[in-house]
């Protein structure tokens, strides 16, 4: 089976000298969640900027393939119109713009007739931006302006919909709301690939898993498999038997397996 997308041995410079991706490969399937992890300066958030054409002339080496199309160093309205929509860290919202006109925006350029269901469809997901339509979306709280970043993406009827820490900064209970319309996106037939520094959140949502570090893959499996291993409990999800003594120094530290 072809994979939705296919990423192979990608490698992504910054001012053509300073590597962010190393040989990077992955692969997404259709109508699952797929999630990467990874400490700050992973290069997480470069890996949605490459696949989505945000970084001009990138990547130097490898193929990005889409519907078994290749896609990279595409420009970025290019690969949108093939049904990649990425929602950004900060959000990318116009926060002088109602939430109306923000979502009016998600579905401009569209000639189908699936607008209204749409629309029903984001309302159900996050019921507060119905109530919240003429207000300007700077005012939103944080997780309001997240779900309204997703609802306004899930307007272009994404076939594959690429988020960058959406947990982040939200309160447990908004975080955990975000977390359940995704699971809801997912199961209506979008593809997810999500990045996330908040991996016990990611895996209890996702199908597989990525574990990225310093530019590359070190880790991969289904997200059974990543919550079952010992070195992801440690280092990613706070699970781990170091010995500590009593005065609270730590007598051994795990190194990594890989």
């Amino acid at each position: 089976m072809v994979p939705l997308l296919k990423i192979a041995s990608i490698e992504t410079l910054y001012y053509d000298r300073i590597y962010a991706l190393h040989g990077l490969s992955l692969e997404v399937r259709e109508k699952e969640i797929f999630t990467v992890l990874g400490p700050n300066g992973a290069g997480k958030t470069t890996l949605l900027k490459t696949i989505a054409g945000l970084l001009k002339d990138q990547p130097k080496k490898g193929t990005i393939e889409f519907l078994g199309k290749r896609i990279h160093r595409l420009p970025p309205e290019h690969i949108s119109v093939l049904g990649i929509v990425y929602v950004p860290e900060d959000r990318g919202l116009f926060r002088e713009l109602t939430v109306k006109e923000n979502l009016d925006l998600g579905w401009w350029g569209r000639r189908d007739r699936g607008i209204r269901d749409d629309f029903e469809f984001v309302f159900e997901l996050f019921p507060i931006l119905k109530e919240r339509a003429t207000q300007e979306a700077e005012t939103l709280s944080g997780g309001e302006q997240q779900m309204l970043a997703m609802a306004r993406a899930m307007l272009r009827r994404p076939k594959l919909l690429m988020l960058d820490e959406p947990s982040l900064g939200l309160a447990p209970l908004v975080a955990r709301h975000v977390y359940d319309a995704l699971s809801r996106i997912s199961q209506a037939g979008t593809t997810i690939l999500l990045v996330e520094q908040n991996a016990k959140m990611a895996l209890g949502i996702a199908d597989f898993g990525y574990i990225m570090e310093s530019g590359r893959i070190v880790l991969e499996g289904t997200s059974k498999e990543l919550q079952e291993n010992e070195d992801v409990k440690e280092f990613y999800l706070g699970l781990g038997g170091e010995a500590i003594s009593p005065k609270g120094w730590r007598l051994y530290k795990k190194r990594r397996t890989w």
